[in-house]
């Protein structure tokens, strides 16, 4: 019975792939003659000699892996304040979760022209009511201000994740150990983050999933400028701007083993919380 879905979802998968690895050993040009030929295996040694190459994989690293850190971390000290008992709880979650359902290219948007502008926008604001000089954020903090960004974007989802674990704690492990006299640090370190462990993990694993692939944020802001070219993006430059579908085509096989070899060490060092 479920032989139709998993065909559906397999044909979804393997048609694209096996489309990029057939354009990744041709020469196709659309706009410079089409169909050029066979060249083996000569779009993977130019994507891999490019000197952007090592740079964009660089950045794409930097990147997710500040984004993991600033959700993690802030994730879980927003889901133990959410945790607690306060008055109109209801409407902050909803407003904590809420920046998760507003479109990447939209929150870039709001971000370089409402917070980041050098001119008008609201952090230059307040740079000056301290008397300092504001900051170009996209040009002289560009990586940061990636990070930032799409920090914003998946904070609710970590935050989502991590206080339903939290709300699963047994309470009266804490109990006891406030009865014990634990202060609230040893109880977060000894209670509570060993319960997070698992929902650590499958935050850690799905957003590096997902950020591997980050494009709209950058294509909106830097245009891949600054230190903020990602292999994403290298690879949307070399398909559509340089119109060479076959180096594009040997850079997304490249993005391929990328991904499998992040998810390979994640699930080995990170994913053993799983099994615990």
């Amino acid at each position: 019975m479920m032989a139709p879905a998993v065909i559906l979802l397999l044909g979804w998968m393997l048609v694209p792939l096996t489309m990029t690895l057939y354009f990744s050993f041709k020469k196709f040009l659309p706009l410079r003659g089409g169909d050029l030929g066979w060249v083996g295996f000569d779009n993977y040694v130019r994507f891999i000699s490019s000197s952007a190459f090592w740079p964009s994989v660089q950045a794409t690293l930097v990147i997710v892996g500040g984004v993991l850190l600033i959700t993690v971390v802030l994730g879980v000290m927003l889901a133990i304040l959410l945790n607690q008992p306060m008055w109109g709880r209801g409407i902050v979650r909803i407003l904590v979760i809420a920046p998760f359902f507003v479109m990447p290219t939209v929150s870039a948007l709001v971000w370089k022209n409402m917070f980041m502008d050098p001119v008008n926008g609201l952090l230059a604001h307040v740079w000056r009511a301290f008397g300092a000089e504001p900051l170009v954020w996209l040009t002289e903090a560009s990586t940061q201000s990636i990070i930032l960004i799409v920090s914003w974007q998946w904070l609710p989802f970590a935050t989502l994740i991590l206080l339903t674990a939290i709300q699963s704690l047994d309470r009266e492990q804490l109990e006891a150990a406030e009865m014990d006299g634990a202060p609230p640090v040893k109880r977060f370190a000894f209670i509570t983050l060993p319960h997070l462990s698992r929902a650590i993990t499958v935050v850690v694993l799905i957003q590096t999933i997902f950020l591997l692939s980050i494009f709209a944020e950058i294509f909106v802001t830097t245009q891949g400028a600054f230190g903020t070219k990602t292999l994403t993006y290298l690879i949307f430059q070399r398909v559509l701007e340089s119109q060479n579908i076959g180096l594009g085509s040997a850079g997304g096989v490249y993005a391929i083993i990328l991904a499998n070899i992040v998810a390979i060490f994640l699930m080995r060092i990170v994913g053993k919380n799983l099994d615990a």
